[in-house]
């Protein structure tokens, strides 16, 4: 098949014997006409194709690597290295910075008033948050928060 796409997929939805896939990188959906097995919330290294003639459902045609997500509240607070950061970033902004290892730490300024408002957010967008997790080849997501600073924490 000429038009097989290798990509890593987030699962956003099983039902009966078919599955969506999001594409992490380009955004793209693709519907499967059957569902190899996956479940919400995999992270998915895969070839998938469109299936003929119309093709607007496609057939996965090699898992390379699945993996499960997941999200969580830490009842934790930030490290202290994740208080330094808020604290050279400004109110409002996002800082980024790489873990020794696999991963990356995101660092948002919420104003304090807003601070469980902006972690709820991060936890409601299961799609964005466990987009940018499959992307960034992690397992996990942990949210930790302190007034005026919220640690998003991904992890292998």
């Amino acid at each position: 098949m000429t038009d097989e796409k290798e990509s890593t997929f987030l699962v956003t939805h099983v039902e009966g014997d078919s599955a969506v896939l999001k594409d992490v990188h380009d955004g793209q959906v693709h519907t499967l006409s059957s569902n190899p097995g996956l479940d919400v919330d995999d992270a998915v290294e895969a070839t998938v194709a469109p299936d003929p003639p119309m093709e607007v459902t496609y057939q996965v045609i090699e898992v390379a690597e699945r993996r499960a997500l997941s999200i969580e509240e830490s009842p934790e607070p930030p490290t202290v290295h994740e208080r330094e950061l808020a604290a050279e970033t400004a109110t409002g902004e996002l800082a980024r910075k790489e873990r020794a290892g696999v991963g990356e730490v995101h660092v948002l300024t919420p104003p304090e008033s807003e601070t469980a408002e902006a972690v709820e957010d991060v936890i409601d967008d299961r799609k964005a948050t466990l987009s940018r997790a499959a992307r960034l080849g992690v397992n996990r997501v942990e949210v930790r928060s302190e007034p005026g600073v919220v640690a998003v924490r991904y992890l292998p």
